[in-house]
Parts: structure tokens; C-alpha cells; sequence
């Protein structure tokens, strides 16, 4: 997850005093409005659950018994976007329903959300329509289990997918856009996005070996296949021509398990397709096309002689990444910048400069949370996993309360925590080296970005070079 608060802005009570709004963006997305008074409550709830000495860590900024000055102004932005940006990346609290609750509150009272019965079309890659019936203020995954339940999907499979918001674009063709996460409403969510978007269901995994869980099941490899026809034609999946008539072939036999069987030996299945980029990699400002999927990133170039050639960045060889604006006056000039170990000794820093940075990234995390789940030999979370919480009150921007309640998941699903824990003497050498060669993003890079750590890297060895 990705938040920012990028700027803030004014405002005028009844009483004619003014206060300021913090303008809260998740993944790109303005998602909410708040004062300081309703983060430093949203703070103090913290620390009465988690206790103060783990929630201390993330520093908040203390109240200030005088006005602040412009300056003193900008200094609070910045240091409420960093608390915001280090709390996220703990998996305890950004798991919490607590967490949940107050994203959920906050996003419900920007949006004047009132509660109350309403239809929403959720579709699936084929452009089928599903219409559920929901409260407008429900979280994510309140929404796909309606969705799971109309279709009559196992329980056992069902977060196996999840709800992406997609964007129709100059072709006609719709582009992911993100995920929705939990502490969102999609009602909400779909209605407040700019410009003809929809909600989808596609898979929530990486790994195509998941595959074989679901293609026992009906619906499930009616979902599977639903997606690879769309990868397909889209251009997504390559193949030949003489591949291309064998899928066309099985899909006018509706030869489901045949058919998404063939796409899983072709290139690219299971991976999504970014957006033209250029890389400083394999030399500055080159155009290169990224695909995401399976445990890796892949950049193909145009050499000048015609051909193509590709490199491939494994997840297990980043040691971090973040996102910065590569010019603070055009927010969709964005880049993502990853630290790569290219060899025993040697990291190096690789930007992609991309409109995709933030889903890219959101790509990488999922990644990273899906390797961390099999080396712990935890399953796919059920519904019977959430927990739902108890009523909680959070604080509105005019000193009201707003009542929300919201689920969280099992503990037992949820990875450790990578920003807070703290390192093993039991690592190798080659982290202890790594440390050591910790590099710094380029200086043309700007703007306020948090440093994600992959703590799938610090178990790297010799061996895996």
C-alpha cells in the first residue's frame, strides 16, 4: 500500500475558525480528507492496542499549544505523511480492524456515505455483468463474498480472486487500474473515480502453481479460463499463430481445463503487462516493455538491429524499492525505483519511470506476501477467517463521532511485520554485505516516498546467485 498526503488545504468552521485538511491519497488515489485532531486520536486508539512502546516507534507528531506558521505547516504534512507511510508497512496494524475502521470512516465521511441498501455491477474479464445487492458503505471483501456467494463459488476458493478497479482507455479497452483493498468501500470507491472505470474480478495470485487448487472446481475454472481467454486476447499471453488456432479450437468446444491447460505453457500467463516505460536500464532513457508475474519482473528491449531482448529481475534480489515523482509539477510522472543485487558484492539501483509505478509496486508487494505465505506453509485465507470487530468511534472532522465496525483477519495468516523486526544474527554474510553497500536513489529523483523493504531478501544466499 502506497499513502501519501501530498498537500492539504483550508477550511471554515460555522463558528468562522479556520483548520486544516490533510489530503490522504492511497495508491495514487485521494481517498480522504482529516484534521490533525482526527490522526492524533486515530494515534492514541493505537496505542491502546498495540501498546505505546510499538506504536511510539512510528513518531507522531505532537500537538503544538500555539497556531502554526506556513513553514511549521509544511513540517507537520511531511512528518503525518511519513507516520502514515511507516504505519501502513506493519502488518499487525495495517491488518488491524482498528486500521480498517478508521480508513473506512474517513473515506465514508469525505464522500458524505450514508449507509443504506444499494445495487452495485461488479464484472467479470469477459465483461459479464454481476449484480449484487450490498450496503454502499461495505468493505472489499464484504462485496467479493456477495460476489462469491451469487455465483455460486466455494468458499474455499474465494479469495483466490479479488475486486480491481479498471479505466477504459483511448482504445476502448480497459486497464487495471488497482486493487481495492479492505479499508475501502468499492461503492464508494467506483463512485468517486474520474472517467468510465468498472470493478472486475480476477485472480489475487502470482504463482500460477495455484492453479491447480481451483481447476477442480466448476466456477473456479470458469473464472481461470474467463481470464486466460481475456490475457489472450488482449496479446497479454504470447503464442504463435499455430497455438493461437489450437485455443481458438478449444474455445469453440468449450474445452475450459484444455484450453486454460495450453495458456499455461506460453509465455507470460499469469503475468500483467504495464503500460510503455522507460528504464535507465540497460542504459538511460530506453523504452522498454514490463511484465510482472511469477515471482519476477521481465524488461523487454528493442536493440537497434529489430530484435528484442529481455532481462529478468527476481523478487528475491531486491533488496527494496519506492516510488518518487520524478517532477513534483506533473503527478502522473512517476517512478519506481528498485535496489537489485546483479551479482555477490554488487547492488544497484534500476528506475522505471512509468504512468504503472504505483501498481507496479503494489505488484511487487503481492509478490513478495504470497512467497512469504508458502515458506510458512500458510494457506489462502477463507471467509470463516475474518474476525469481525467490535464498534469502534472515530472522530469527524467537525468534533462528531462516527460509529464503524469493521473485520480483520486470523492472525495466523498475517506475515510478520518486515520495517519493525528487527535482524537475526543467523543471517548470511551476504545481507551483513548488502547493508553495508546501501545505496541511495538518484538525485533527480523527488518527492516524499517510503523505502519498502523486501524481507524476502534477507534470507538470500550464495546460493541463490
Amino acid at each position: 500500500m502506497h499513502f501519501s498526503i501530498p498537500d492539504t488545504e483550508e477550511f471554515t468552521s460555522e463558528n468562522g475558525s479556520t483548520y486544516t485538511c490533510y489530503h490522504l491519497h492511497v495508491n495514487g488515489v485521494e481517498h480522504s480528507m482529516l484534521r490533525y485532531s482526527q490522526l492524533h486520536d486515530f494515534n492514541e486508539k493505537l496505542k491502546k492496542e498495540f501498546g505505546s512502546e510499538i506504536i511510539n516507534n512510528f513518531k507522531f507528531p505532537p500537538k503544538k499549544l500555539l497556531g502554526l506558521n506556513q513553514i511549521q505547516k509544511e513540517e507537520r504534512r511531511e512528518k503525518l505523511e511519513h507516520y502514515i507511510q511507516l504505519l501502513s508497512q506493519d502488518a499487525r496494524v495495517a491488518n488491524s480492524d482498528v486500521f480498517n475502521g478508521f480508513l473506512i470512516s474517513a473515506q465514508k465521511e469525505t464522500e458524505k456515505g450514508i449507509p443504506e441498501s444499494v445495487e452495485l455491477n461488479v464484472y467479470l474479464m469477459n465483461g459479464h455483468k454481476i449484480t449484487v445487492d450490498i450496503m454502499s458503505t461495505d468493505q472489499a471483501e464484504d462485496v467479493l463474498e456477495a460476489v462469491a456467494t451469487k455465483v455460486e463459488l466455494s468458499e474455499q476458493y474465494v479469495y483466490y480472486f479479488g475486486l480491481y478497479l479498471v479505466k477504459k482507455d483511448e482504445s476502448s479497452a480497459f486497464s487495471i487500474v488497482r486493487k481495492i483493498h479492505d479499508f475501502e468501500s468499492p461503492y464508494i470507491s467506483l463512485n468517486s473515480a474520474k472517467g468510465p472505470h468498472r470493478i472486475v474480478v480476477r485472480k489475487s495470485y502470482w504463482d500460477p502453481v495455484f492453479d491447480d487448487d481451483l481447476k477442480e472446481d466448476r466456477v473456479a475454472m470458469n473464472l481461470l479460463f474467463i481470464q486466460a481467454v481475456n490475457d489472450v486476447e488482449r496479446e497479454w499471453v504470447i503464442c504463435s499463430k499455430e497455438q493461437r488456432r489450437n485455443l481458438d479450437t478449444l474455445k469453440r468446444k468449450n474445452s475450459r481445463k484444455e484450453y486454460v491447460k495450453e495458456v499455461r505453457s506460453m509465455k507470460f500467463y499469469n503475468y500483467i503487462k504495464f503500460k510503455p516505460s522507460t528504464s535507465d536500464y540497460p542504459e538511460e532513457n530506453v523504452p522498454v516493455v514490463v511484465h510482472a508475474g511469477n515471482r519476477e519482473i521481465i524488461f523487454t528491449v528493442r536493440t537497434p538491429d529489430g530484435s528484442y531482448k529481455e532481462g529478468t529481475f527476481k523478487i528475491t534480489r531486491m533488496r527494496c524499492w519506492r516510488i518518487t515523482s520524478a517532477n513534483e509539477d506533473n503527478s502522473k510522472s512517476l517512478e519506481l525505483s528498485f535496489e537489485y543485487l546483479m551479482a555477490k558484492d554488487s547492488l544497484k539501483w534500476i528506475t522505471i519511470k512509468t504512468e504503472d509505478a504505483i501498481l507496479m509496486s503494489l505488484c511487487l508487494q503481492g509478490m513478495v506476501d504470497e512467497l512469504i505465505m508458502c515458506k510458512k506453509g500458510l494457506k489462502m485465507k477463507k471467509p470463516s477467517d475474518r474476525i469481525k470487530g467490535p464498534q469502534r468511534q472515530y472522530k469527524s472532522r467537525d468534533g462528531g463521532i462516527i460509529i464503524t465496525r469493521s473485520t480483520t483477519n486470523n492472525a495466523a495468516a498475517i506475515p510478520d511485520p518486515p520495517v519493525l523486526q528487527k535482524p537475526q544474527e543467523s543471517h548470511s554474510d551476504q545481507k551483513k554485505n548488502s547493508e553495508k553497500m546501501h545505496s541511495t536513489l538518484p538525485p533527480k529523483s523527488r518527492g516524499a516516498a517510503a523505502h519498502i523493504e523486501n524481507d524476502i531478501f534477507e534470507g538470500i544466499g550464495d546460493d541463490d546467485l
